[in-house]
């Protein structure tokens, strides 16, 4: 999955990013309303932590914004002041959680996964297709009860696969969900990690759908053609 912070205090964004990435996400990072606001409207994100106290653009505006252009992704709102009126204004903007600074990381890893999973239409933060298991708040893969090695980009791009299960997803998605926007993109390199992933996985587990992309199934399940 693909995450925006858009934080202007410079400790804690790179705090947010080095932990996040830790958890398997890719992480881009804004320091201000205008270039959040640009980002969020350019890029696909998966999700959006939004600092309310921004300079240029204050971060409710930039969420309004946002949501009159139709951008849906789900935004975590961060604030420095325990104000019921400006969780109001966050939520009235379009916000889908909130968290009051000073906060601690693990909290906002959950809530941030609980936006995901129900962005997703999942109930849980492992997911399941066979005997093949995907756990993203331990950010690990198992097959029969055994883990798997994986790397950083392999896990996430399983992560995204297993969460948009049984779904043709092309190789631009891709790209466009397990990267981070400083990193060299190539369509061409998930080949390489699909290639990776079917030799760990199972080679049955990752059908391609020519002219497609891909779709990850359950191999001994009925047919999900």
């Amino acid at each position: 999955m693909r995450i925006l912070v858009v934080e202007d205090d410079p400790d804690l964004s790179r705090q947010l990013k080095q932990v996040l990435k830790e958890q398997g996400y890719a992480v881009d990072v804004a320091t201000d309303g205008v270039e959040g606001h640009f980002l969020g409207d350019t890029e696909p994100y998966d999700a959006v932590v939004l600092d309310l106290g921004l300079p240029q653009i204050d971060g409710v505006s930039v969420l309004q914004k946002w949501r009159a252009d139709e951008r849906k992704m789900p935004v975590l709102i961060l604030t420095a002041r325990d104000q019921w009126s400006e969780k109001v204004a966050g939520f009235d903007a379009g916000a889908d959680d909130y968290l009051t600074k000073p906060f601690h990381t693990e909290e906002l890893l959950a809530r941030l996964r609980a936006l995901l999973r129900r962005a997703a239409g999942h109930t849980t933060d492992t997911i399941e297709l066979g005997d093949l298991v995907v756990d993203n708040r331990a950010a690990r893969a198992f097959v029969n009860g055994m883990g798997i090695k994986l790397t950083s980009h392999e896990f996430r791009l399983l992560s995204y696969m297993a969460a948009h299960k049984g779904r043709v997803i092309s190789r631009t998605e891709m790209v466009e969900h397990i990267y981070d926007q400083d990193f060299d993109r190539d369509s061409n390199t998930i080949e390489v990690f699909i290639g990776r992933l079917r030799k760990k996985i199972g080679t049955d587990r990752i059908e391609t759908v020519r002219g497609l992309g891909y779709r990850l199934v359950d191999p001994d399940a009925p047919d999900q053609a």
